[in-house]
């Protein structure tokens, strides 16, 4: 219940301030996003870096906590953060650095209040790292989707080979 609200707590901030009008210059880049964490879903599925999961369990972690991600707190995100993406450097910096603050924030009460774990020599450091990616490529792609695969891609290999993942779970 708690996931579920959290997420709709973001569409309804999306609803009042993010740039519905522009919807379709956004919507490659939520499928990136979503594309993005399928793939995570997909490859470490039996080997989990982190894990969300409902403190009233009423559904396990399954495809409707995975979908609810995917499909709410994810567009809600673009349309906000790159619909009201400041122009001016010092403005962008700052807007950049609430968002990542903001799901690092979020992130730690999830950790503290057990709606997420983290497995296999994750932590809030490398959530840290990864969100710091994650909101330079969704800035990135908006303007130049090539390079923000070919940088996602990079960036999965080498936080790969820096936790040590095994190669066996790709099966």
């Amino acid at each position: 219940m708690i996931n579920i609200t959290v997420k709709l707590l973001f569409v309804l901030a999306a609803i009042k301030w993010g740039d519905w009008r522009g919807w379709k210059k956004y919507y490659p880049t939520i499928q990136f996003f979503i594309i993005g964490d399928l793939f995570y879903n997909l490859v470490f599925h039996d080997y989990p870096l982190w894990r969300f999961e409902e403190i009233i369990p009423l559904i396990k972690y399954d495809i409707f906590i995975m979908l609810s991600f995917m499909f709410l707190r994810y567009p809600a995100t673009v349309f906000i953060y790159l619909g009201r993406f400041p122009k001016e450097k010092g403005k962008a910096i700052m807007w950049y650095l609430f968002w990542v603050l903001l799901y690092i924030g979020i992130e730690t009460i999830d950790l503290k209040i057990g709606l997420i774990k983290h497995y296999n020599s994750w932590n809030i450091w490398w959530s840290l790292v990864f969100d710091m990616l994650l909101f330079a490529l969704l800035r990135i792609h908006l303007h130049r989707p090539l390079l923000a695969w070919g940088l996602a891609v990079l960036s999965s290999i080498l936080l790969w080979n820096l936790l040590g993942v095994p190669f066996h779970i790709l099966k």
